[in-house]
C-alpha cells in the first residue's frame, strides 16, 4: 500500500494565505461586536448600526487583526471571536478565489 500524506485542512490553507483579510471590508451589525467581546479600538463606525474592522475601510485593505505576510504565513488575532462576514468566507469558495487572484495567488490545491 502506498503512503499518501493527509490533505491540509481548510484552516491550514488559510494560515498560508490571508488574502481575504487583505481584500474585503468586514462590516457587521454593532451588536455582534458586543456579543463577541471585541475591543472598540479595532472597530470603525460605518453607519449608526454597522461597524467594520479597522483597516478594512481603507485602500489598501488590511484587517487590523491579520498578522503575518499574505500568501506566506498569517494568523488572525481574534480567530475564535471572528465575525459573521469572516466566517462566511471558506477556503476555495468564490470570495476566497477572488481575493487570492487579486493578490497574485493561484487557486487552492
Amino acid at each position: 500500500m502506498a503512503f499518501s500524506p493527509p490533505l491540509p485542512s481548510p484552516h491550514s490553507q488559510c494560515q498560508s494565505c490571508g488574502a481575504c483579510c487583505a481584500q474585503y471590508r468586514v462590516s457587521f451589525y454593532w451588536q455582534e461586536a458586543v456579543q463577541r467581546g471585541l475591543d472598540e479600538s479595532m472597530l470603525v463606525q460605518v453607519s449608526p448600526w454597522r461597524v467594520c474592522f479597522l483597516g478594512t475601510e481603507q485602500n489598501p485593505v488590511r484587517c487590523v487583526n491579520l498578522e503575518g505576510t499574505v500568501g506566506s504565513c498569517v494568523s488572525c488575532r481574534i480567530y475564535e471571536q471572528r465575525t459573521t462576514p469572516c466566517r462566511s468566507v471558506e477556503a476555495g469558495d468564490e470570495k476566497c478565489l477572488q481575493a487570492r487572484a487579486a493578490h497574485g495567488l493561484g487557486p487552492l490545491r
